[in-house]
């Protein structure tokens, strides 16, 4: 797959590290079963939402996996003081566990003992402000965008350029979507349906 692949229809003309994630997002996509969608940024592929009955359910389950990723950047989160020696999965383990914000008593308990003061937790004001700082995502479907809510939704995880098939008789409401939030769409005539 080449850049050329990706023809834009509306907003600012794709960087070259924007059509490399798009062509990488498209090349995971080959990889999984139908009806998904993938998320890249900085060549990083940072939730694949697969197989799903609703394209925009494997958007907002992906976009779910976006946000962990971004809120693990968090100071309050990156920062966590755990215990020294802790191995480096179980930090992780206890980050996503703090992100996901419903611990059982048995895990509170369990976080208390390998902290060394208490945590900051983040409360949903300080999460939205933080989400809103994320962009450059880069967004991929493996077949073409039925419908706007994919972008609405799309747009709350920092995607700043989407590449699909294009052919969906709404296909112009999703370029209107796509133009009303400055998000670069490219229209690819490629589908990566397995069936």
């Amino acid at each position: 797959m080449s850049a050329d692949l990706l023809q834009v229809v509306t907003g600012p003309p794709l960087t070259e590290p924007a059509a490399s994630d798009l062509l990488l997002g498209m090349a995971v996509l080959r990889y999984t079963p139908s009806n998904s969608v993938c998320y890249v940024r900085d060549g990083m592929t940072l939730g694949v939402g697969a197989g799903q009955q609703s394209r925009v359910d494997c958007t907002r389950l992906a976009g779910a996996k976006v946000d962990t990723w971004w809120l693990r950047r968090h100071p309050a989160i990156r920062d966590l003081p755990l215990v020294p020696g802790l191995a480096r999965q179980d930090k992780i383990n206890w980050q996503v566990r703090l992100i996901e914000a419903d611990l059982t008593p048995h895990e509170r308990s369990h976080l208390a003992q390998v902290l060394t003061r208490p945590a900051t937790e983040l409360d949903p004001g300080q999460r939205a402000e933080w989400n809103a700082r994320l962009t450059g995502v880069a967004f991929a479907s493996d077949g073409h965008l039925p419908f706007r809510d994919n972008v609405d939704q799309a747009r709350r995880h920092g995607v700043t350029c989407i590449a699909e098939p294009g052919g969906s008789v709404r296909s112009g409401q999703v370029a209107a979507a796509c133009e009303e939030y400055g998000i670069t769409l490219a229209r690819t005539g490629l589908r990566l349906f397995h069936h």
